[in-house]
């Protein structure tokens, strides 16, 4: 196996995408030995502390498994998938664009938290504290907790019964994951993200609809916020 050269000033991102492709690329298989740190370095040329931090965020994404002691391997195939195509709409998508879509992801969940405030019922409150609780595990794989953290908001447009409403989040759904990709940290690094998410549960358990609004909002402005700081 052989990989090209990085440029000297390029980052981390573009060995994520060179390492990604390659994967993809020979198809190949979940365990698939990759080479080692040393070989990765010669090859494409970058410092190791680079090196290690495109690798940190390849595990983080399930793409590699790094295993102490016995080296780098490919990622579960179950989700080897869905990772290759996060990660090409997030080194594809501009970071103006993903705000563009984040003004317009805000519009719609800020109604919808508050509509779901109005209508819940016991039933829809217990379906969402379980996302969460799920969402509490620090080794969740990184793929899984985004399909949580979008479930939770799906589920929230599910609750305010407004199939529009739902409708458009679907047509935006991967821009959404991405935008889920760019803003959010390692799973056990998300505490800012857990305590919003928790803040429109609470307010939505309540029955509180100013409160849920204000909640949604405050998370749409922390994604917008961080957006804001990729660019």
């Amino acid at each position: 196996m052989q990989l090209e050269a990085i440029d000297r000033h390029t980052t981390a991102d573009l060995i994520v995408e060179r390492i990604a492709g390659v994967i993809k690329d020979r198809k190949l298989a979940a365990g698939e030995r990759l080479p080692g740190e040393h070989e990765l370095v010669a090859q494409l040329k970058v410092s190791r502390p680079i090196l290690r931090e495109a690798l940190a965020r390849l595990q983080s994404m399930g793409l590699v498994d790094i295993q102490r002691g016995r080296g780098t391997f490919v990622g579960n195939a179950t989700s080897l998938a869905n990772c290759v195509r996060l990660l090409r709409s997030a080194v594809t998508i501009s970071p103006q664009e993903l705000i563009s879509y984040a003004e317009l992801r805000s519009a719609i969940e800020v109604q919808a938290a508050r509509q779901a405030a109005e209508n819940a019922t016991d039933e829809d409150v217990a379906a969402l504290t379980a996302i969460l609780k799920k969402l509490d595990d620090d080794d969740l794989p990184y793929p899984e907790a985004l399909e949580l953290d979008f479930q939770f908001h799906r589920k929230l447009l599910d609750i305010a019964g407004n199939p529009l409403m739902r409708n458009l989040m679907e047509v935006i759904y991967e821009f959404v994951l991405t935008q889920m990709a760019r803003t959010t940290p390692s799973q056990r690094d998300n505490q800012v993200g857990r305590r919003l998410h928790k803040a429109i549960l609470r307010a939505v358990r309540e029955r509180n609809p100013d409160a849920a609004a204000e909640a949604m909002q405050r998370h749409m402005q922390a994604v917008r916020d961080r957006l804001c700081m990729v660019m």
